[in-house]
C-alpha cells in the first residue's frame, strides 16, 4: 500500500474583510490580553462578526501519495494560493488539519526565501539551510544547481539586481535540487521563458519518477497539467468542486468555462476597486466588433478589437498596457502591447483617462475559444495592474483560408503565396 505523504482534512481558512493580517508572536497575544482584557474576552465569547468574514477555503479534503504529482487548477480567487501557503506553513489554517510526512520546498512567488542583499551563491546556501540541508549536502548539489539555473555569470551578484526571470531560474533550481520530499510549485514558472519552462516541467517529472518525491503543481497552463499530472483538484470559491483523473476534471472545467461565454460579464467588464491605486486605475475592458459593438462571437474572417480603458493619475514615464491571448487550454498564443512600435518608449504619459484599442485581424485565429489577460506596467520597473481570465470570446467558421477552418494549430493566417513553373 502506497503511503500518503500529505493528508488534508476539513481544511478551512477565514479572513476578516478589511482587516490587515498580522503574524503575532506569543508575547504580542499575551500583551494584548493585558492591554484590553475585557474586549479580548468579549471577542472570544461572542465570536467575530460573521458579516465581515471571508472563507478563502472551506471543507477541503484530499490525500497525496508519495511520488505523485497533483495538479491544482481554478480561476483567480478560487483559493489555490491560500491552500499552498497553508501547506507551506506560511499561514496557519482556521480549522481542520494537515499532515506532511517530509520536508517541504516551496516556490510560491518570485524570490521566495531570497535575501535581496545576498548574492546568488549566498542565497543557494541560505535556501538550503531553510530547507534543513547540511552544508555538505548543499555543496554536493551546488554545481548542478548553478548549471540548471543558467546564471553562472551573475552568481556573485546581489539578487536584488536580478530580473524576475533570473530570480525564478535560481529559485526553482534550488528547490528542485536540494531534495525536499514535497515540492510545492505555483504559477511562478510562467515568469520564465518557454525553454526554461520546458526544462522545469521535465525536472518535476524526473524527480517524481526517479527520486520518488511528491509535487503539488498549480498552473493555468492546462497542457502542462495534462502532461505531468494523473490527478488534479478543481477549486472554486474555496471549495473542491471536482477531484479525480486529469482528463475528466479538465473536461468538466472547460464545460464550465464555455457556459460563461453566454454571460455578458465576460466580454465587457468594469474593474473593481482592488485594481485602482494612486498612480494608475484600469477602468474597463471590452471586446468589440468592427462596428464598435461589444461582442463575444466572431467569424474566422472578422476583425476583433480589444479595448482597455484606464486612468493615469500621476505622470509616468515609459508606461504601457498589454494583453495576453490564450486558448481554452490556457496556452499563451501571443502578447501585444500599445508600445510595440515604440511610440511610448521613455515618453511621459500625462494624467488623464485613456483608451487603448488593439486589432486582431480577420483570417488570423483558428476556430476555437480564447481568453484575454491584461496588464499595465513600466517594463523592468513596476507592474501597476495585471488581471487574468478577464475576458472570453469564441471564433466560429464563416470562411477562411482555402475554405478550411479546422486546420491543425492555433492560428490559420491567410498568408500570401506565389507559385510559378520553373521548368
Amino acid at each position: 500500500m502506497v503511503e500518503n505523504i500529505i493528508e488534508v482534512k476539513n481544511l478551512g481558512k477565514k479572513y476578516k474583510i478589511g482587516e490587515k493580517q498580522k503574524y503575532l508572536a506569543l508575547r504580542d497575544t499575551i500583551a494584548n490580553i493585558f492591554k484590553t482584557p475585557f474586549s479580548w474576552f468579549s471577542t472570544k465569547i461572542k465570536g467575530s462578526d460573521a458579516i465581515n468574514d471571508f472563507w478563502a477555503l472551506q471543507d477541503v479534503n484530499f490525500n497525496v501519495e508519495k511520488g505523485e504529482i497533483l495538479g491544482i487548477i481554478g480561476r483567480n480567487g478560487a483559493g489555490k494560493s491560500t491552500l499552498l501557503k497553508i501547506l507551506s506553513q506560511i499561514t496557519p489554517p482556521t480549522k481542520g488539519e494537515i499532515k506532511l510526512r517530509g520536508r517541504v520546498g516551496s516556490l510560491l512567488e518570485v524570490g521566495t526565501g531570497f535575501h535581496p542583499e545576498l548574492t546568488g551563491r549566498e542565497n543557494i546556501y541560505l535556501n538550503g539551510a531553510i530547507l534543513g540541508m547540511r552544508k555538505k549536502e548543499i555543496e554536493k548539489k551546488f554545481d548542478e544547481i548553478v548549471k540548471f539555473s543558467g546564471i553562472e555569470t551573475f552568481l556573485d551578484t546581489p539578487v536584488k539586481r536580478y530580473s524576475s526571470g533570473m530570480y525564478v531560474r535560481l529559485a526553482f533550481a534550488v528547490a528542485a535540487h536540494l531534495e525536499p520530499e514535497i515540492l510545492i510549485v505555483d504559477e511562478v514558472l510562467a515568469v520564465g521563458d518557454v525553454e526554461f519552462q520546458k526544462k522545469c516541467l521535465g525536472k518535476m517529472s524526473e524527480i517524481t519518477t526517479k527520486a520518488g518525491r511528491t509535487v503539488l503543481f498549480v498552473s493555468h497552463n492546462l497542457a502542462a497539467i495534462r502532461s505531468l499530472c494523473k490527478k488534479i483538484i478543481l477549486l472554486d470559491k474555496g471549495k473542491i468542486v471536482k477531484y479525480g483523473f486529469t482528463d475528466e476534471v479538465i473536461n468538466y472545467y472547460l464545460k464550465i468555462q464555455n457556459k460563461k461565454l453566454n454571460n455578458a460579464e465576460y466580454f465587457y467588464k468594469k474593474i473593481d476597486d482592488n485594481l485602482k491605486n494612486n498612480s494608475v486605475s484600469v477602468l474597463s475592458v471590452r471586446i468589440l466588433n468592427k462596428d464598435n459593438v461589444v461582442c463575444s462571437d466572431f467569424g474566422t474572417i472578422d476583425d476583433i478589437f480589444i479595448s482597455i480603458d484606464f486612468e493615469i493619475k500621476k505622470e509616468i514615464s515609459g508606461f504601457l498596457v498589454d494583453f495576453y491571448l490564450l486558448n481554452e487550454n490556457n496556452l499563451n498564443i501571443f502578447i501585444s502591447s500599445d508600445n510595440d512600435r515604440n511610440q511610448y518608449a521613455s515618453k511621459i504619459r500625462m494624467p488623464g483617462k485613456y483608451t487603448s484599442v488593439a486589432k486582431i485581424p480577420g483570417k488570423f485565429l483558428n476556430v476555437g475559444k480564447y481568453i484575454v489577460n491584461i496588464g499595465g506596467r513600466v517594463p523592468n520597473v513596476k507592474q501597476y495592474f495585471a488581471v487574468k481570465d478577464i475576458l472570453m470570446f469564441q471564433v466560429k467558421s464563416n470562411g477562411g483560408p482555402s475554405s478550411v477552418e479546422l486546420r491543425a494549430g492555433i492560428m490559420c493566417p491567410d498568408l500570401e503565396w506565389k507559385t510559378k513553373l520553373i521548368n
